[in-house]
Formats: structure tokens, sequence, C-alpha cells
């Protein structure tokens, strides 16, 4: 059985993976597989979980929150912002939720703090107004 070599990157983490037999991903056409000797292609990956088997048969999943998919010369490069990577998918499925919470809290965070921020700067121009300044 011919493999390839999968390189996992984030911003804090890179796991090369040898031995490799296959790949399953999801992009927005769909899910796909990739097996050694898989034509050079790219694609960027949905958020949520994708799986690889090695050689001797162990799958492992990974998880994450979208990212770039690209095979060349039997290397698949996997490039995200952060990953989390393990053979047990009830983990890697409650890890998944967990992110996605804290996502979701940042991201309530960042809406709250740019309400605030136009709000004060409507005040500001509503004040340079009532002053007589003309922009």
């Amino acid at each position: 059985m011919k493999t390839f070599t999968l390189h996992l990157q984030s911003a804090t983490q890179y796991i090369p993976v040898e031995q490799v037999a296959s790949f399953v991903g999801a992009d927005e056409t769909g899910s796909f597989g990739i097996l050694a000797g898989h034509a050079r292609m790219m694609t960027v990956l949905n958020y949520g979980l994708a799986r690889y088997q090695l050689y001797n048969g162990d799958w492992y999943y990974l998880a994450f929150p979208g990212g770039i998919l690209y095979f060349v010369d039997n290397q698949l490069y996997i490039s995200s912002r952060r990953f989390l990577c393990d053979s047990d998918y009830q983990r890697i499925s409650e890890g998944l939720i967990q992110q996605l919470m804290a996502e979701e809290a940042s991201l309530q965070e960042i809406k709250t703090s740019l309400n605030q921020l136009e709000q004060e700067m409507f005040r500001r121009l509503w004040q340079m107004r009532r002053s007589g300044v003309h922009l």
C-alpha cells in the first residue's frame, strides 16, 4: 500500500505524520478523500472534523476552525489557526464543542466592543455638531 506524509500546521504547532494511507475531509462542495498519488490539489476546508488513516489501520480525527489543504508530490499540508488531533472520536468531538463555545464567547465580546465603539463615535460626532464643528 502506498502512503503519503501529512503536515499539520498552525500558528503554534507543527506535526508531521508519516505513512498516512488516506485522508477524508470536507469543503464547500462536500466530503472528499485523498489517497497516495492523488493529483495536485488545493481547497478550503470547512469548520469541523476530518480524519486520516495510517498504514497500520489506525484512524485519527482532526478538529479545526477551517483551514487550507494543499496536496502536492505525495505531501498533504493542512494549515489552520489551530487544530486538535486525537484517535478518540468522543474526546475530539468534545474538544470541538469546547472550541466552538470559546469562539462564540470571543465573538460576542468583539461584537459588544464594536457596538460600544460605534455608540461612542456617534456621541462624539453629535457633541461636535452641537458645538459648531463642521466636518
